[in-house]
């Protein structure tokens, strides 16, 4: 168990910077997920970490100790891959072993090792079996046994369930939490998929560019975006954007484009009336907006008119895509009860106090 520490760590690939700057701090136990587009840095970021890539500036710490020249085989790590990378001529147990042979552990701990991380992921009637007999599932449940077994201060893991059908990656996402909380050890995870980050970690960092655009609880980074980058990556269906301007008459501020006319809730932050007269950047996710028929109680809304293009029936929601006047497209997510049509002019109800609003030139969140 052990925290980590990035402390101003920057990677270049020649006149390419892959991680710029990168601060953060890591607790002993936690469950770190990093995410973002690819290209992010984020792969890279762990690849430091586990001594595959070079620093070019800054330092990493795994607990008190600085690693910037310290061999991955030192650094009391494990890491399980995109890959799996399994030796194909091993059994499972032997897979699950080799690496306690190599630090010349004896036999009867290795053994008593992994048996027990076998237990621990279900799957001890596989330890005879071949990489090539094993569905893709089983292939990660292995991997993951592989690192369980070096009882390390610290776990990697670089999308290990891309290879997964979705019906896997669920039940996969349930078993690395479980696993982390039961072994309580520090979990750094690397993924581009916001559902897994958003399920799994205790914290996300989220990069962009190489850059840290936030990291905070998953709550926190859909509840209070730092940025437009983040508000838009956040959240599926992503949140949709506008331009509008902000005016005040008597009192009331109100958020107005071609196509709407949304009055604020007079509790909106006081920073508001700074951008009056100006243009702003408006924000509304999709599961703020509302079949007029189906308006939640206790909510102040405002109607957003456009036609319905695209309708998904996802069961349990639907899943409108409205044109609305301007050209400008916006994506709602509506009661399963919706009877609203395709092509149908209809007027949805924004809930007006889940607004955000960003700077247009900055992008960054008034709050």
């Amino acid at each position: 168990m052990a925290r980590v520490k990035f402390e101003s760590v920057t990677k270049r690939f020649e006149e390419f910077v892959a991680v710029r700057d990168l601060d953060i701090d890591i607790a002993d136990q936690e469950f770190l997920v990093f995410v973002g587009p690819s290209g992010c840095g984020k792969t890279t970021s762990l690849r430091m970490l586990a001594g595959l890539e070079s620093v070019t500036s800054g330092n990493i710490y795994i607990g008190d100790k600085r690693v910037n020249d310290i061999p991955p085989k030192d650094r009391d790590i494990a890491m399980v891959f995109q890959s799996y990378a399994l030796y194909p001529h091993m059994s499972v147990y032997e897979n699950m072993a080799f690496s306690l042979e190599l630090q010349g552990k004896k036999k009867g701990d290795i053994q008593q090792r992994v048996q027990r991380a076998a237990q621990q992921m279900g799957i001890e009637e596989l330890l005879h079996r071949k990489p090539r007999e094993l569905s893709g599932g089983q292939r990660q449940r292995v991997a993951v046994c592989r690192a369980i077994v070096r009882d390390p201060a610290v776990f990697l893991m670089d999308e290990p369930l891309s290879n997964l059908d979705a019906k896997l990656r669920v039940q996969a996402r349930t078993e690395i939490s479980r696993l982390h909380r039961e072994l309580g050890t520090t979990f750094i995870y690397v993924t581009h998929d916001q559902v897994e980050a958003m399920t799994m970690g205790t914290r996300i960092a989220i990069l962009n560019a190489g850059e840290l655009q936030q990291i905070d609880t998953p709550q926190n980074l859909y509840a209070l975006p730092n940025n437009a980058f983040v508000a838009g990556f956040i959240g599926s269906p992503a949140m949709n954007f506008f331009e509008g301007a902000l005016t005040e008459q008597e009192g009331q501020l109100t958020l107005t484009s071609d196509t709407f006319s949304l009055p604020l809730p007079r509790s909106s932050p006081e920073v508001y009336r700074s951008y009056v007269g100006q243009r702003v950047m408006l924000g509304i996710r999709p599961e703020d907006i509302h079949d007029a028929n189906y308006v939640p109680s206790g909510i102040v809304a405002a109607p957003i008119k456009g036609t319905v293009g695209n309708i998904e029936l996802m069961g349990n929601e639907v899943i409108l895509y409205l044109a609305l006047s301007s050209g400008e497209n916006c994506v709602a997510r509506v009661d399963r009860r919706s009877e609203i049509t395709r092509g149908e002019v209809t007027a949805l109800m924004v809930d007006t106090a889940a607004i955000h609003l960003f700077d247009p030139h900055t992008e960054a969140a008034i709050r």
